[in-house]
């Protein structure tokens, strides 16, 4: 990649010690991180050019024939073509930023941060976020209009209380990964006619983390978490849907040793109701009165949300008229805004009469007024010229 002289790039002499060179790449890389220089193109070249010339300096074999035929010697230094990222570069040199066990350079620039982002010394630990829980909450139209608080008994891995979530038992740790040397990943280089190509897949002796327990807890074999009960409580607002769903950040199962909680996601569902329909935030109820309250009127309780309500039926009401009760349907979500109850009426015909029923029946249909008018057929063809426009 780079033509200065390799010493030159570390600050250091002909003569330096590998201590020194490690030393001196060490600051460099700090120096010039990407993730300490976003977007920066000078930094990065700065970078791989400071990790070319410690791979060629470190390396006693590499450093002798730089020595003695300078580039050439060394085919023109790192092949950078078989890292995938930066996280890759670290890898391949976390001896100098790990201390054999420790943490990585991500530790030192960044902290815990740098490790949950997965960077790549050796000696690092991945943390493993443990799962969401997924939990079906079905609620009846009165909740859902209302609001409620729900406390709910769930199944989910808590920290074990014998390692405190360590996994390993009193008095032992973790030690790093022989499989994959503390990186949580194991790579495998293969070439073909198109080039080199690098399979990274996560270690499956330590499950990524990068560390194994040598001494496991005997209460929870090692995983540092136990299966528990656990109540949860969670407040509903007025208005939610089907399908909704409220993240209970962090009450979901722990990680694997000490690893950080998932979620807990109350998803929402609707009951069926014994009288009402949802359209949106609008309910709908289907009112079913005799042929002599459609007639003469009249004034019924209906069922609401909120208990009953009054609602007058006018003299000769038709089925298929609606009623509007303002505000009694459910709430817009996180809005002071209600949908309405809208009510459909519809006139029950009798199926069984007795003979003086019948007799009634046939004595009012010879009046003018129970029977419909000729000039009301013309309400027919309005009917049908609607529905062929609706399917034309």
């Amino acid at each position: 990649m780079s033509k200065r002289d390799y010493y030159e790039i570390l600050g250091i002499g002909k003569t330096a010690q590998k201590d020194e060179i490690k030393i001196a790449y060490r600051k460099l890389a700090m120096q010039y991180h990407p993730d300490r220089n976003p977007d920066n193109k000078e930094a990065e070249d700065k970078f791989k050019e400071a990790t070319e010339a410690y791979e060629i300096l470190s390396d006693d074999d590499k450093r002798a024939r730089y020595d003695r035929y300078g580039h050439q010697g060394v085919r023109g230094g790192a092949d950078f073509g078989q890292y995938t990222n930066m996280n890759d570069i670290f890898s391949q040199f976390g001896d100098i930023f790990g201390g054999g066990g420790g943490g990585s350079i991500f530790d030192e620039i960044f902290g815990a941060a740098g490790r949950s982002r997965g960077g790549g010394g050796q000696g690092r630990t991945r943390q493993e976020r443990g799962a969401d829980l997924k939990i079906r909450m079905p609620l009846s139209m009165e909740e859902i209009a209302k609001g409620v608080e729900k406390t709910v008994l769930v199944k989910k891995f808590t920290n074990c209380g014998t390692c405190s979530g360590s996994g390993a038992k009193a008095g032992s740790g973790p030690v790093t990964c022989t499989a994959c040397n503390g990186t949580g990943e194991v790579r495998q280089v293969s070439r073909s006619m198109f080039g080199q190509f690098i399979n990274v897949t996560q270690c499956t002796t330590c499950g990524g983390s990068g560390q194994t327990i040598k001494d496991p807890c005997q209460t929870c074999s090692g995983e540092g978490r136990v299966k528990t009960e656990a109540t949860l409580k969670v407040n509903i607002p007025a208005g939610v849907s089907e399908g909704n769903y409220i993240p209970l950040r962090g009450q979901g199962n722990v990680g694997r040793r000490g690893g950080p909680a998932g979620d807990a996601l109350i998803i929402i569902e609707e009951k069926k109701h014994d009288y009402f329909v949802r359209a949106g935030n609008d309910v709908l109820y289907n009112l079913i009165i005799s042929f002599p309250d459609a007639a003469l009127g009249g004034e019924v309780n209906v069922p609401t949300l909120e208990g009953t309500a009054a609602v007058s039926i006018e003299a000769g009401t038709q089925p298929g008229t609606k009623i509007t009760l303002r505000g009694k349907g459910i709430p817009q979500l996180q809005s002071y805004e209600k949908g309405n109850q809208v009510i459909v009426v519809n006139v029950y015909i009798p199926t069984k009469l007795n003979a003086k029923e019948k007799v009634t029946l046939k004595e009012l249909a010879k009046s003018p007024n129970i029977a419909p008018k000729p000039d009301e057929q013309t309400g027919t063809k309005d009917f049908f010229d609607k529905v062929r426009e609706a399917f034309s």
